[in-house]
């Protein structure tokens, strides 16, 4: 099995990511963390140093070489461990990235990543989405999401959040394209432009990994988020 600090040096490069030494640091304390608190905790079911630096550390940051270039505020919507958003916060120290998880141990786990790792001024909450504030409403340049629902579901907890000409970022699988087909006049419903399909896939993984990516052209209707029993009962079409 090789090093994780093998493993992230040789993916990112493969991706076009540069990462420094410092860096590499973090996410050797950040793996340590998530292993030892796994065995209490349940965070993932992926372990082991390849398997973790691969399926979550780079899966995470293929994000970053679509990122806008004047996007500087973050938001990762069921964050769980904090993918993808700790880790993009590692590789880019300039952006300000919020968290939000309806699990408060989730919560806790991010925030203690964050105390270990040095990572200041990032916003680790304990909300569901479709309960935040007014004023979270459109306060963010992008928002992503990773592993957390359907596209048709997931579209309507995380667009209202998308300041109008910022992006939504929807972390997908092999069911990118179907979720994609029938989710696309939702994102229209709430503010979206035509959405894009990005292949994003992991270094020396056969799995297929996808980005969904649709830029806000105007305010999402206020009658969204509607309630989650609702939004899951019948999601918008």
């Amino acid at each position: 099995m090789r090093r994780l600090e093998d493993v992230l040096t040789e993916s990112f490069s493969a991706i076009g990511i540069s990462c420094t030494d410092r860096q590499l640091e973090q996410f050797r304390q950040y793996y340590a963390l998530l292993e030892e608190r796994n065995r209490q905790m349940n965070l993932t079911a992926i372990t082991g140093e390849e398997e973790v630096a691969l399926l979550h550390f780079v899966d995470s940051a293929t994000i970053l070489p679509h990122l806008p270039g004047n996007a500087r505020r973050i938001l990762d919507v069921g964050s769980g461990a904090g993918f993808p958003g700790l880790v993009l916060r590692i590789l880019r120290p300039d952006l300000e990235l919020t968290l939000i998880d309806s699990q408060q141990k989730r919560v806790l786990f991010q925030q203690d990543v964050c105390s270990f790792l040095g990572l200041e001024g990032v916003h680790c909450l304990h909300l569901r989405a479709e309960e935040a504030p007014l004023s979270m409403r459109e306060a963010f340049d992008v928002v992503t999401s990773r592993a957390v629902a359907r596209l048709n579901v997931l579209s309507e907890l995380c667009m209202p959040f998308v300041a109008v000409n910022g992006s939504f970022f929807a972390m997908k699988g092999a069911a990118a394209q179907e979720e994609l087909s029938e989710s696309t006049h939702a994102l229209s419903l709430l503010g979206g432009d035509a959405p894009r399909l990005i292949p994003c896939p992991i270094p020396g993984k056969d799995a297929e990994h996808a980005l969904v990516v649709c830029s806000k052209r105007k305010a999402t209707p206020a009658r969204y988020p509607r309630r989650f029993a609702q939004i899951r009962k019948q999601p918008l079409q």
